[in-house]
């Protein structure tokens, strides 16, 4: 790996990824207990369906709808795993932040930077081959409520090349805590009174599909039809 996180290069040596060490499983148990006690203090009411689909242990992939800033926070507090995400290089100087997401082994991509993408598929393939638990959204950015963007390739082409199975996840209600700043109006910026509902829904095995494209699609369907039973 490089020594810039924000440029990651699994292909130096073969070490355990960051985000399977020691110190990224205290902070994870650390981080996890303050969010389960915002869940349980009912700050913002949280709802986790079907959690029990993700497997106890081995390579798996999870790929959801990115509506708001809070959706990784949550989806990453809802599983009882370390697990790292692909996310914006912008997180990596963010005062704090910055420092969890090194901490945490979390993969940093530039948008629209094709060599980037490339760079993270690869980290991302090597926690997948060390047992990990990678955080996807195929959409690539979050998206305002009732816009649609294709599916970008990469958690398809992770899947078909390792054979990992993509579990598809439905995040619903945080655009409502925290929306996106276009998407304010009059409204506060950060509204607890909300529900959130995290909805896991069955495991969805590459070897069924023969192209990136097919297996997208058929991962499309299967989160709107999450997002769909929260509604």
């Amino acid at each position: 790996m490089a020594d810039d996180p924000s440029s990651p290069d699994p292909r130096r040596g073969r070490r355990r990824p960051v985000g399977l060490g020691k110190r990224a499983w205290l902070t994870t148990k650390v981080v996890r207990r303050l969010l389960r006690f915002i869940a349980w203090s009912r700050f913002v009411r949280v709802t986790v369906v079907n959690r029990e689909v993700v497997p106890a242990s081995g390579p798996v992939l999870v790929a959801s709808n990115h509506i708001s800033m809070l959706d990784a926070v949550f989806l990453w507090g809802a599983l009882r795993r370390r697990a790292m995400a692909v996310a914006m290089a912008e997180l990596w100087s963010w005062p704090v932040v910055g420092w969890l997401v090194r901490r945490l082994g979390h993969v940093p991509v530039v948008r629209r930077d094709a060599e980037s993408g490339q760079q993270a598929l690869e980290h991302a393939e090597w926690i997948l081959r060390h047992g990990g638990v990678m955080l996807i959204y195929p959409e690539g950015r979050c998206l305002p409520s009732g816009e649609s963007e294709p599916y970008k390739p990469g958690v398809a082409k992770l899947a078909l090349a390792t054979g990992v199975p993509i579990i598809p996840v439905a995040t619903t209600g945080t655009d409502n805590v925290l929306p996106l700043r276009t998407q304010r109006g009059e409204h506060p910026g950060f509204d607890r009174s909300h529900p959130v509902t995290i909805r896991f829904g069955t495991p969805i095995d590459p070897s069924d599909f023969d192209s990136p494209e097919e297996l997208l699609a058929h991962l499309r369907i299967h989160i709107e039809s999450l997002r769909a039973e929260s509604a």
